[in-house]
């Protein structure tokens, strides 16, 4: 695992461009002899099954495995080779790992029902889970259970944290374009200037901020980009771009949210005569919800390997592809912390723990087991 691991960060390619990281797994994989590898013409995701060919449940693992558009800035001979992208989310640890657990079903096949091995891509975009559900691939199998984990940046290594119900945050992204006219610099009220309608939207999104992750009510709107006009000092503005993060604990209000960013947008816009706009949805992610049943099973797991077990009193603010799967198939998304000293996802610095490997094995190892009981 320790190679695969290495071997990963080496490869990393971001989401939707993991052509040799796809090769790499697949090199891998058919040795072991599976029942069946899955590949799909819409993406590079992989599903493994090795079935028993004896009747019972179908368990699913998740494994992601693409990288970030964040700089190589680790010193160590494993290295990221590819310019501008890195791991610095950890997927190569979640990857490796899945692949342990393949030599494991290759050694100790499933004495009844099936395991359904998923190494996803794309999830940083929120893409993976949605192409494997589009193919129809999961609609033959249905899996009774689906489990995957994170890293967890902070926390001891090898805590285990899960809780019932939303475990990461629905977010989704949005693109608002604003459209009126330019005009001379000179005279820049023949303008139609985007900008009074830009900061007003901003303004009153803004206010719709509730930042206790604990009230009921949180959701968070998050500015990523304010831009009107271009570069070009002749010229007064007459297009304007907005765009937002937007996240809740779960996905109705999300969707509530998203209602009211359409309102105020379409409030604003009308008080500009002649302004128009466009609006782009981007970057869906459902509320990983947790199923009860599946949560005792990793509270189970996580004591019969040793290792500490905490329920997280709210979800995390960030967002996860697993989500996705949560919504049609029984199941749960848990953290495995990754140790206290270790950099935030998606730092520079960070770098997944190599003791974490065996960790994660055992996890899988031990649901695959509960569930055949």
């Amino acid at each position: 695992m320790l190679t695969f691991r290495h071997t990963l960060h080496t490869l990393a390619e971001p989401s939707g461009e993991e052509v040799r990281t796809q090769a790499f797994l697949l090199e891998q994989l058919r040795p072991l002899n599976p029942t069946k590898i899955h590949t799909f013409e819409n993406s590079r995701n992989i599903l493994v099954l090795f079935d028993s060919g004896v009747p019972g449940s179908t368990q699913l693992l998740r494994g992601d495995f693409d990288a970030l558009h964040v700089p190589e800035t680790i010193d160590v001979p494993y290295a990221s080779q590819t310019a501008g992208v890195s791991h610095k989310c950890g997927h190569d640890g979640h990857a490796a790992i899945l692949l342990g657990v393949a030599q494991l079903l290759h050694t100790n096949p499933p004495k009844e029902g099936r395991v359904l091995l998923f190494f996803q891509a794309a999830e940083e975009t929120g893409d993976g889970v949605r192409q494997l559900l589009e193919t129809g691939i999961l609609e033959q199998y249905r899996p009774d259970e689906v489990f995957a984990f994170h890293n967890i940046p902070g926390v001891p290594l090898g805590q285990v944290l899960c809780r019932a119900g939303s475990f990461t945050c629905s977010v989704v992204s949005c693109d608002i374009v604003l459209t009126g006219h330019t005009a001379h610099a000179a005279e820049p009220l023949k303008a139609l200037s985007p900008y009074p309608a830009a900061r007003a939207i901003t303004d009153r999104l803004l206010a719709l901020n509730r930042y206790e992750m604990s009230a009921p009510d949180f959701q968070l709107l998050t500015l990523v980009q304010f831009r009107v006009g271009e570069v070009a000092y002749g010229v007064a503005a007459g297009e304007g771009v907005l765009r937002f993060t937007l996240r809740a604990k779960e996905d109705a209000r999300l969707q509530a949210l998203k209602r009211e960013l359409v309102r105020i947008v379409e409030e604003e816009v009308a008080k500009c005569t002649g302004l128009q706009y466009d609006m782009a949805w981007k970057e869906y992610f459902a509320a990983s919800e947790n199923h009860p049943d599946a949560v005792e099973k990793v509270q189970q797991a996580a004591e019969q390997c040793g290792l500490a077990y905490v329920t997280k009193e709210q979800p995390f603010s960030w967002g996860e592809d697993f989500g996705l799967l949560t919504q049609h198939f029984d199941g749960a998304l848990f953290g495995i912390g990754s140790g206290t000293e270790q950099p935030p996802l998606h730092h520079p610095h960070f770098d997944f723990p190599d003791e974490l490997l065996p960790i994660g094995v055992k996890m899988f190892q031990a649901l695959l087991h509960l569930s055949e009981k």
